[in-house]
């Protein structure tokens, strides 16, 4: 299987159409290739589904990997030019990407909008010219871009289309952004970013300057432990504000909803347990830890239904 930039190298961006089954192949295998905080194409989704699940992915995992690892931020940009004009001309005509070919065929049949993956790549682009936020405000903007449309191409997948959910369901998928860029502040700090927002580090006087030391010292001090504090309270409060959403389904698919949820948020919890320093240690959930909160949710949904 040859990931994006292999395939880059391989075939450049001009070569003869793949075919529809090896273009499904080929997203199943990305899927299963790439290490992810959830299995993508796991049991828990109904097989009718999996495949479609595959060819959203491997849209965003090529995005991700054009705007991060090709090492060079204009190299970046041109390369994620060239994805939106073929997402763009991809309804308009048959396209010859394996990713598109496949994709194609779920966006027809699911109705799934272009804007949600156009608004995906903006993100992207976003991530090539912008290294600081300088208010939460601008952050929660970014996560409209990078997180949203994620949660809304899964529910249209799962065929709702109640505008009513999607509020929902942007809470939450900016609140496990939120969790994933506090859990990640030293991994971010290495490839020249930092998501912490200024004026909430401000209100605890603290400042970028006063990140870079804890990051080069390699712990937090009172000050960046206070920021994260606020930080994850804002991200908890997002969690409570869409959790409601996953019970709206029923089956495996709020059952995947409020995992998702609960998975979130015991990252915050984690973070919390370290005394909101996660400059010096990243928090993670261990494997034990991870069984029981799928046992409790499905208890809990099972007792729900009786």
């Amino acid at each position: 299987m040859t990931q994006p930039l292999e395939f880059l190298e391989r075939y450049g961006t001009n070569f003869p159409a793949w075919s529809l089954e090896d273009s499904r192949r080929y997203t199943r295998d990305l899927a299963r290739e790439h290490y992810e905080n959830f299995l993508v194409a796991s049991a828990w989704l109904p097989r009718q589904l999996r495949q479609d699940y595959c060819n959203v992915y491997a849209y965003c995992r090529w995005a991700d990997d054009l705007a991060d690892e090709t090492g060079e931020p204009t190299r970046a940009l041109e390369l994620l030019a060239w994805w939106k004009k073929e997402l763009l001309a991809m309804r308009e005509s048959p396209p010859s990407h394996p990713v598109f070919v496949a994709l194609r065929d779920t966006a027809i049949r699911r109705s799934l909008p272009t804007e949600d993956f156009a608004d995906l790549l903006r993100a992207f682009e976003q991530d090539q010219t912008v290294r600081r936020y300088a208010s939460y405000d601008q952050l929660l903007e970014y996560c409209r871009y990078s997180a949203n449309p994620v949660g809304r191409l899964v529910l249209r997948l799962n065929g709702c289309e109640d505008e009513t959910c999607f509020p929902l369901s942007d809470a939450t998928c900016t609140a496990l952004q939120l969790a994933n860029h506090w859990q990640d502040i030293g991994r971010d700090w290495k490839i020249g970013r930092l998501y912490v927002p200024e004026d909430v580090m401000r209100a605890h006087g603290s400042s970028p300057t006063v990140f870079a030391e804890d990051l080069a010292r390699g712990t937090a001090s009172r000050a960046s432990r206070e920021t994260l504090r606020d930080l994850v309270d804002r991200a908890a409060a997002l969690f409570a504000e869409g959790l409601p959403l996953s019970d709206r389904f029923g089956g495996r698919f709020g059952l995947e909803l409020e995992l998702f949820s609960r998975f979130g948020m015991a990252v915050l919890e984690a973070i919390r347990a370290q005394a909101w320093d996660t400059i010096s240690r990243r928090p993670t959930i261990r494997k034990a830890a991870r069984a029981v909160l799928l046992l409790r949710v499905v208890a809990r949904r099972a007792f729900r239904a009786r």
